[in-house]
């Protein structure tokens, strides 16, 4: 029999047996249904503390680590807490049915991030070489070519949805062409790469049509390697096989492309809705990259991580963790601890404690990356059109959620509509074509398609000239 797909009612919720259940379960059921996880987060803490016991889909039992400290502790001991999916108990007892929407984020794969140790060291090696040969001057401007491409497309209505025509495709159009890809490849990817976080029921397909797509990458770039990821794991020293190295790209391409549509739409929400944090911005007491930084403490592009499973029975913040049980880091939560942060309101400019991209030995490589293509991309919109505001009532900002993310679901804008972009007239947009990315080694160059133009000033500079 095939199994229903997870909805935002059953994805995540307490087990109604646990003995500490304080509260009836269709009223926690509901939770999720508001779109607002963060309160799911509070009642739990408030009712088991750091970590809690809750069900996955398919009532699957697991673990959700709700404190910054436990947290930091699970992730810096992988000696008690592995990244090996293959210690689930789940597993081993046959209860995760193959179609289950777990298996595209959980199922053991040839990835680093399913690996400890020295397996580890050398896979999670060749993706930080690789990643750290490209210029970032040189991608900063690949994201500003794009981010006048995607504005040329809607500028001549007035109106857009930020996250629809800007947020969801700006970083596909970058990471792809960081992997390797064609410019036509991209875009047809940005769909199937969101659904694969969502838990849908056609997740699965969406995941074998992504590899598809990757594999093909991989036999093109052994006859024709250029200066891109692919190429580069092609060609390192840790001799990659075509599947780690088709599972790399993979784990790149969703990874970045995701946290990164996240990091962009929560940071526009905050600009077109939270005077306060806009005002900070124009007149200069916060920089755009403080502002990130701000954004990854309050609304982390990845709410929850799984997983880690216990290596051995253990116990962490009171609870007895059995050999083989899934632990979900749940960074949303972690991140608003208040025994970390006792005031909210007190900002995190530019601090980097944050957990939104892990820490210990699975620190997340690429955060360099996500935070440049938010920054130049934010910086550029905002300077292309600096009078963006919003065509509906703030209160009619929805969040779409799922058991893993949380973002708006739409930013409509309208704005005045600019007479040209970059020195091209609207609406016509710069052409497609451009340069693959520069590596460290060569000279960036300047993307084929973007016209010789003045840089554009910075957003809150601007605010400040006039």
């Amino acid at each position: 029999m095939t199994t229903p797909p997870p909805t935002p009612a059953d994805g995540l919720l307490p087990p109604p047996g646990c003995p500490a259940h304080g509260m009836p379960a269709d009223s926690l059921r509901r939770l999720p249904e508001a779109a607002d996880p963060s309160r799911l987060y509070e009642e739990l803490r408030r009712q088991y503390g750091p970590v809690a016991p809750v069900l996955l889909h398919g009532d699957i039992p697991a673990w959700i680590v709700l404190g910054y400290r436990e947290n930091l502790e699970v992730m810096r001991t992988p000696t008690k807490f592995s990244r090996d999916s293959r210690r689930w108990s789940a597993f081993q007892q046959n209860k995760v049915p193959p179609n289950s929407p777990l298996i595209p984020m959980v199922g053991w794969q040839p990835l680093c991030v399913f690996a400890d140790g020295e397996e580890h060291s050398r896979l999670r090696g060749a993706v930080v070489d690789g990643l750290a040969t490209f210029n970032r001057r040189g991608m900063r401007r690949f994201v500003t070519h794009y981010t006048r491409e995607l504005v040329a497309r809607f500028a001549a209505d007035g109106t857009a949805d930020l996250v629809r025509d800007y947020a969801e495709p700006l970083p596909m159009l970058v990471v792809s062409r960081l992997l390797g890809m064609a410019p036509d490849e991209g875009p047809a990817l940005v769909e199937p790469t969101l659904d694969l976080m969502r838990g849908s029921a056609t997740a699965a397909a969406s995941n074998a049509l992504v590899t598809q797509v990757l594999e093909d990458l991989v036999t093109r770039k052994k006859s024709e390697p250029g200066n891109d990821l692919a190429s580069r794991l092609i060609a390192h020293e840790s001799r990659l096989t075509d599947t780690e190295i088709v599972e790399h790209l993979r784990l790149v391409l969703v990874a970045a492309h995701q946290g990164t549509v996240n990091l962009i739409a929560h940071t526009l929400r905050l600009m077109l809705t939270d005077r306060r944090f806009r005002g900070s911005l124009s007149g200069g007491r916060m920089t755009l990259p403080d502002a990130l930084e701000q954004v990854m403490w309050d609304a982390p592009s990845i709410g929850i991580v799984p997983g880690r499973w216990a290596v051995g029975d253990t116990v962490l913040a009171g609870q007895q963790i059995k050999a083989g049980d899934m632990l979900l880091l749940c960074i949303s939560a972690a991140n608003v601890d208040p025994e970390q942060r006792p005031d909210l309101a007190l900002p995190m400019h530019g601090n980097r404690s944050h957990l939104a991209l892990s820490s210990g030995p699975h620190e997340c490589p690429g955060g360099d990356i996500g935070r440049a293509i938010a920054d130049t991309g934010i910086d550029e919109l905002m300077a292309l059109l600096p009078d963006l505001t919003l065509a509906v009532p703030e209160t009619e900002i929805g969040i779409q959620a799922n058991w893993l993310t949380s973002r708006p679901s739409a930013l409509p804008v309208r704005f005045t509509r600019p007479r040209s972009l970059g020195g091209s007239p609207v609406p016509q947009p710069p052409s497609t074509a451009a340069q693959p990315l520069p590596v460290a080694a060569t000279p960036a160059p300047q993307p084929a398609a973007a016209p010789a133009a003045e840089p554009a000033l910075s957003w809150w500079r601007s605010l400040l000239r006039r």
